[in-house]
């Protein structure tokens, strides 16, 4: 999975540069529908389009049927079934077709979500801020059999972000805990370590805004997919490692955030694919 990740993380870095000068809000929006309208071509050539448009020419006539007959309660039963069986066979010939679509659309949101879905940790500057509560908490998880080594933790916190909490361990759930503040705006390394086990986690506070920001670093390899803009924690004792970053502020989009991204991401794609129904001549 990070072979996969990082290729497409390089292959979006190419690919986004010139979206990336309409800013972030047309960004989003040009991004989604280009994916949308390349998911509806695919669509149309690995579903069955003949069976599709048949099924509801069947649901029309038979909607026709209940008309025509409304008086005759049996013809109208009878339609009425009809039409039943058939918006399940029109499901069926549409969903089965949308289930490999499934995959390419979680990276392509993966990768939209950690470019526009969080902003900086904030700075805090002044000495008299550097107080607990003021800053951003680090949540260090250990997996189950290496849970009691949670007391050998080490966190290590380059020049530009200080801590102002103790290293807060609980072995019982190999759980660890720290605030940081960064007084300076970086993208600074975070480096942890048990025994022989080091890894390092990003942060980017300030005015240094990444290309791609995520708060998580996680083991599964199905997570990681969410996650893609840093490898993943397997091979260590480490199960998770996050903070929480502010929301995006997506400026006249309705929307704002990682959730905010992925609806606009919905709602953009489908709203151009469906533009273009007719003048691709697909069935949907």
């Amino acid at each position: 999975m990070n072979a996969v990740n990082s290729a497409l993380t390089k292959l979006f870095d190419i690919l986004l540069v010139p979206f990336e000068w309409l800013g972030a809000e047309l960004s989003l929006i040009l991004v989604s529908g280009v994916f949308g309208i390349l998911a509806l071509i695919v669509f149309k050539y690995i579903s069955w389009q003949k069976g599709i448009k048949q099924t509801k020419d069947k649901i029309k006539g038979h909607m026709i049927e209940i008309r025509l007959y409304q008086d005759d309660l049996g013809i109208v039963s009878k339609a009425i079934g009809k039409v039943l069986l058939r918006n399940f066979q029109y499901l069926g010939l549409n969903f089965l077709p949308f289930v490999p679509l499934a995959i390419p659309f979680v990276f392509v949101v993966a990768q939209m979500v950690v470019r526009h879905g969080f902003e900086p940790a904030p700075v805090h500057e002044a000495p008299t801020e550097l107080l607990a509560g003021t800053g951003t908490t680090l949540r260090i998880e250990l997996t189950e059999e290496h849970r009691q080594d949670v007391a050998r933790l080490a966190v290590v916190l380059p020049d530009g972000l200080t801590a102002v909490s103790p290293l807060v361990r609980v072995p019982s759930k190999g759980l660890a805990f720290q605030e940081v503040v960064p007084t300076r705006s970086g993208a600074f390394e975070i480096s942890l370590s048990v025994d022989d086990s080091e890894l390092s986690k990003k942060l980017f506070a300030g005015e240094e805004r990444g290309r791609t920001m995520q708060p998580e670093r996680v083991k599964s390899p199905l997570l990681a997919a969410l996650w893609p803009a840093e490898d993943t924690l397997a091979g260590s004792p480490f199960q998770h490692v996050a903070f929480v970053y502010p929301e995006s502020d997506l400026g006249w989009l309705p929307f704002s955030g990682p959730m905010g991204v992925i609806l606009i991401f919905v709602i953009a794609s489908m709203a151009f694919g469906f533009a273009l129904l007719k003048p691709l001549g697909i069935q949907i």
